[in-house]
C-alpha cells in the first residue's frame, strides 16, 4: 500500500540506453490507481486530504501506490537538472518557409501570413468537395470587404448565438464572462474602417475568444475560480491579446475553464461544464474548454488557450479542431496567471491549419523591450502552397505508446498516418522513447509544485472557496518536496536528451493526441466536479513532452469513432520548427478534408439572412 520505503528506480545513463526499434526498454503503461469520485464521496476525501491527522497519511498512499517514491523520489540518476526548457535557437533548414522580419508590427506579420496561404483551402487533395467546413478568417473579411455583412452584423448574431447556447436546453458553458456592449463597440468601430476601405488587416473584425486564464480588459480574470480576480485585478491586456487587438480582431469574452486548469474535462462547477458541440453530454476537454468549443461551434474561427499539459491539444481534438502550442518562450507569457511558469505556454485553437497560422503570425515573438540576446528573433512561416513538394521528411513512432489508446483512437490515427505516407512519400521512423510514463510523473511533479507555489498566498483565505476536485488537486499539488522537485528536473534533461536524439533521426514525433475520445458528463460531477485520473491520464498521455520539455507541437482532426466523436492525430517538432509542424498538419488537413462532419451543435455567423439554429442541420454553404 506504499507505507513503507520502496526501493527506488536506478536509471541507466543516457548514452546506454537504446532508442532503437529494437530496444529492450520495457513500456510501462500508466499506473494510475485512484477510483473516480463525485458528490459526497469527493468531499469526504477532501476533509480527509485537509486534516491534519489523516492527509499526510493518505498523500503518502497515493504517491506510494501511483509510483512516485519509486520512480521519481527515491530513483538515481546522474542527469543534472534542468529548471526551465529554454532552447537555444538553431536554424533547421526548414523546407518552403519565408521568414518573418523582427521589426515588423503584427499586421504586417498577418500579412506575411496571408501571402502563405495557398489561393483556395476549399477543395480536398482527393479532389472531393468538402461537405462541411468552418468560416475562416479570409472568409470572414472577403464577406467584409465585398459588403455581403458587416463585423456589426456578425456581432450580434454572434452575441444571439451565445445567449441561446447559454440557457436551457443547451447549457453549453462556453463563456465565463462576455459584455454585449464592449463587442458591439468594437464591432462598430471595425464597420466604419470597412466603410472607409481601411481595414487594418484581415482580422478586423474577426471574433477571436480569449482563455479566462489571460488577461483581456474590460474582464477580470478569474482563472475558472469564484475568488482569484479579486486578488489579482487585470490591469491592461495580456501581450498576445494586445497584439490581436493591434490587428483589429474584436475580442468577445473569456471562455470557460477547469478551474485552474487543474484538470482535464471542462468541468467546472462554478461556470458549469463546457459542453461537447458533436455531443452536448460529453466533455470538451480542458483546461482550454470554452476556447475549443467556441471555434468547434463556429462562434469564432480562433481562439486562444493555455497549454500547461496538453491543455490546447486535448480539448482541440476532442472537439475536432486544429490546436496549435508554440516552443516555449515563442509567445510572451506576460498576461497570463502565472499557475505554471516552465510548462506553460499561450496556444492557438482554429477551425483551419490555414487559421492558425495566421493568429501564430500575429502574436509570436519576443517583447521588444524585454528580448534576451540570446533568445532568437527568427520565425519561420510554411510557404503552404508548396507544402506537396516537400520531400524526405522522417515522422518518428514509437509503436507501444502509439498503440496505448482505445481501438477505434489507433485504427484512425494509424490509418490517417498511412493516407501521409500514401500523398506525400513522407517516411515513417520507428523509434523507442523510454520512460514516457516517468516523464508523465516527473511533469506532473513539476506543474503541481509551480502551482501550489504561485497560490500558496491564498491559501488560507481563499481555497475552501475552490470546487471540491480542485481542493483534493492542491493538497496534492502541495505534497511534494523539494528534492523531488529536484529529480524530476533531472528527468526533464534526461527526456531532452532523448528526445534531441529522436529529432537527429526525425523530423517530427508522431502519435493519437489523446487516448480515447470524449468521455460522458455525469449529472453527480456538475455540482462538485469529478475526480477521474483514469481518464485523465488517457487524455494527457501524448502531451507531456510539449510542455515539459518545450516542444512545438500541433494536432489537427483525422477522423471520428463509432459514436461520431473526434479524433486528432499530433505532431511534436523540435524546438522553433513550427513551420514544418504546420506543413504536415495542412497536408494532413487536405486528406482528411473531404470527411469532416458539422457538429450538432453549429452556428452559421455569415448566413445572409437570420442567424443559423445552434441545432444544425445539414452542411454549411459558404457565400
Amino acid at each position: 500500500m506504499g507505507l513503507f520505503k520502496s526501493k527506488g528506480v536506478v536509471y541507466k545513463p543516457v548514452k546506454d540506453v537504446n532508442l532503437g526499434p529494437d530496444s529492450t526498454e520495457f513500456y510501462l503503461q500508466a499506473n494510475v490507481k485512484a477510483p473516480r469520485m463525485t458528490g459526497i464521496l469527493v468531499k469526504i476525501f477532501t476533509w480527509f486530504l485537509e486534516s491534519r491527522i489523516f492527509g499526510a497519511l493518505l498523500l503518502h498512499i497515493l504517491k506510494g501506490n501511483n509510483l512516485i517514491y519509486k520512480l521519481i523520489t527515491d530513483a538515481e540518476l546522474e542527469e543534472s537538472p534542468l529548471y526551465v526548457p529554454l532552447h537555444h535557437f538553431e536554424d533547421h533548414k526548414e523546407q518552403e518557409v519565408k521568414c518573418l522580419d523582427s521589426a515588423l508590427t503584427p499586421p504586417e506579420q498577418v500579412q506575411l501570413a496571408i501571402d502563405c496561404l495557398p489561393t483556395s483551402s476549399e477543395t480536398a487533395l482527393n479532389g472531393k468537395k468538402p461537405s462541411f467546413c468552418r468560416w475562416t478568417i479570409m472568409d470572414y473579411s472577403k464577406a467584409y470587404n465585398s459588403g455581403d455583412t458587416t463585423p456589426l452584423m456578425v456581432a450580434e448574431r454572434f452575441i444571439e448565438a451565445v445567449d441561446e447556447s447559454s440557457k436551457p436546453p443547451l447549457k453549453m458553458g462556453f463563456f465565463i464572462n462576455y459584455n454585449a456592449d464592449d463587442i458591439l463597440r468594437q464591432a462598430n468601430e471595425s464597420t466604419l474602417r470597412y466603410q472607409k476601405g481601411e481595414p487594418i488587416s484581415v482580422l478586423d473584425g474577426v471574433l477571436v475568444a480569449i482563455k479566462d486564464e489571460i488577461d483581456c480588459l474590460p474582464y477580470p480574470t478569474t482563472g475558472g475560480t469564484k475568488w482569484l480576480h479579486k486578488q489579482r485585478p487585470c490591469t491592461d491586456d495580456a501581450c498576445c491579446v494586445k497584439r490581436l487587438r493591434l490587428c483589429g480582431a474584436i475580442l468577445v469574452g473569456k471562455t470557460n475553464m477547469h478551474e485552474l486548469g487543474a484538470g482535464t474535462s471542462g468541468i467546472n462547477p462554478n461556470y458549469g461544464a463546457t459542453r461537447n458541440p458533436y455531443d452536448t453530454n460529453r466533455i470538451a476537454g480542458g483546461s482550454s474548454s470554452g476556447s475549443a468549443a467556441v471555434v468547434s461551434a463556429g462562434l469564432c474561427p480562433v481562439a486562444l488557450g493555455v497549454d500547461g499539459g496538453g491543455s490546447v491539444r486535448m480539448p482541440a481534438a476532442l472537439c475536432g479542431v486544429v490546436g496549435l502550442k508554440p516552443t516555449f518562450n515563442r509567445i510572451p507569457h506576460s498576461g497570463v496567471i502565472p499557475l505554471n511558469w516552465t510548462v506553460g505556454m499561450v496556444g492557438i485553437l482554429a477551425g483551419t491549419v490555414e487559421d492558425a497560422l495566421i493568429t501564430y503570425a500575429a502574436i509570436s515573438g519576443e517583447i521588444p523591450s524585454h528580448q534576451p540576446s540570446s533568445m532568437p528573433t527568427k520565425i519561420n512561416l510554411p510557404l503552404l502552397p508548396l507544402t506537396k513538394s516537400i520531400s524526405d521528411i522522417k515522422l518518428a513512432k514509437y509503436g507501444k505508446w502509439f498503440d496505448d489508446c482505445s481501438d477505434e483512437v489507433r485504427i484512425c490515427c494509424s490509418h490517417a498516418l498511412s493516407k501521409l505516407h500514401d500523398h506525400y512519400g513522407w517516411k515513417t521512423v520507428d523509434v523507442t522513447l523510454p520512460e514516457i510514463e516517468v516523464m508523465r510523473l516527473a511533469h506532473y511533479l513539476t506543474i503541481a509544485s509551480e502551482c501550489s507555489t504561485s497560490l500558496d498566498p491564498f491559501r488560507e483565505k481563499h481555497f475552501a472557496e475552490s470546487g471540491w476536485d480542485v481542493r483534493v488537486a492542491l493538497s496534492i499539488y502541495g505534497a511534494f518536496n523539494s528534492k523531488e522537485y529536484i529529480k524530476a528536473q533531472k528527468i526533464r534533461n534526461r527526456q531532452l536528451q532523448f528526445h534531441n536524439k529522436i529529432f537527429a533521426e526525425a523530423d517530427v514525433i508522431v502519435s493519437p493526441t489523446t487516448g480515447v475520445t470524449a468521455y460522458p458528463i455525469q449529472d453527480d460531477a456538475l455540482k462538485t466536479g469529478e475526480l477521474d485520473y483514469i481518464n485523465g491520464a488517457a487524455l494527457i498521455r501524448y502531451s507531456i513532452a510539449g510542455n515539459f520539455l518545450g516542444l512545438p507541437a500541433v494536432t489537427v482532426a483525422v477522423g471520428y469513432d463509432k459514436l461520431g466523436l473526434p479524433i486528432g492525430l499530433q505532431f511534436i517538432g523540435r524546438p522553433w520548427a513550427e513551420a514544418t509542424l504546420i506543413h504536415l498538419a495542412f497536408a494532413m488537413q487536405a486528406i482528411c478534408l473531404s470527411e469532416y462532419r458539422k457538429p450538432p451543435i453549429f452556428y452559421d455567423l455569415l448566413r445572409r439572412d437570420s442567424i443559423d439554429s445552434g441545432i444544425s442541420e445539414g452542411s454549411m454553404h459558404k457565400p
